[in-house]
């Protein structure tokens, strides 16, 4: 079955509309809101066509340090074959809508709704939308920190359907994660998951450690703790913690609470 997740339309608010909104950027963490998706915030990149992307999260002195985070909109056709002009810069691409052709070091592979992608780093690829209709998809990129005596990372395909969620210890599945990648490969330097939890399903103690977080509501509504504020989210919003941000959810329904998640791992703190 295909997965309905939230995808930016644009568009821009009418001139009645109040401005009263959710968005909120502290020190510690920041919101920001599904409604701030409009056109006048888009932003566009050499070398591709038929393409608008909105910056969720980019690397700047008290917000993202470790990674930048796209969602990308390309009508029938657009695309580009030379996407990425940093050799350093691996990507994770996550499609929300439509259907994406990806060809890395010439293997190519069709990714629908739920479809991912891992990029190494220094690997020529091209993504092209293959449809009539508009496709999106999240593109996180982060600068690969190689290790003397590892290998780096292939480039690999999957979808979301291939895997299964591997639910919380303690929590009868209220509370599961599907990982993309084996947590014990430590060639890899961050992870993108989906976190899902079913309705009353909660984190429940605040999490304070050092991965910094970005995190997209795929789907679904909750109230998420940031530090010492509850705020409640919904499919759409974006919510970036800095390291040692506390952080709990409460999902209180009435449909399951889900997002894609970054995180930074597997590597030493740089002195």
């Amino acid at each position: 079955m295909t997965n309905k997740y939230y995808s930016p339309q644009g568009g821009l608010p009418p001139q009645t509309q109040i401005m009263t909104d959710r968005a909120m950027f502290t020190d510690a963490y920041a919101v920001i809101p599904k409604g701030t998706y409009s056109d006048i915030v888009t932003s566009f990149l050499p070398f591709w066509t038929g393409m608008r992307m909105w910056v969720i999260a980019r690397p700047m002195s008290g917000f993202a340090e470790t990674f930048s985070h796209y969602i990308v909109e390309l009508t029938s056709g657009g695309g580009s074959d030379r996407p990425e002009d940093d050799e350093e810069a691996q990507a994770v691409l996550f499609v929300t809508a439509g259907s994406l052709r990806v060809t890395c070091e010439g293997k190519e592979q069709v990714l629908d709704t739920g479809g991912y992608a891992y990029l190494p780093a220094g690997s020529r690829w091209s993504v092209h939308n293959p449809t009539n209709e508009t496709t999106t998809f999240h593109w996180i990129r982060k600068a690969y920190q190689a290790v003397d005596g590892l290998d780096h990372p292939e480039a690999f395909f999957t979808n979301e359907s291939a895997l299964d969620p591997i639910p919380m210890s303690d929590t009868n599945g209220a509370w599961a994660t599907t990982r993309f990648v084996d947590p014990s490969d430590l060639r890899h330097d961050f992870h993108v998951n989906i976190v899902t939890f079913q309705p009353g399903g909660l984190i429940p103690f605040a999490e304070t450690h050092v991965m910094e977080h970005g995190l997209y509501v795929l789907e679904g509504k909750a109230v998420y703790r940031l530090n010492q504020d509850w705020v409640e989210v919904e499919a759409g919003d974006y919510m970036w913690l800095r390291a040692f941000c506390p952080q709990a959810c409460y999902a209180g329904g009435p449909g399951q609470f889900k997002y894609l998640l970054y995180k930074d791992v597997n590597r030493h703190m740089p002195l």
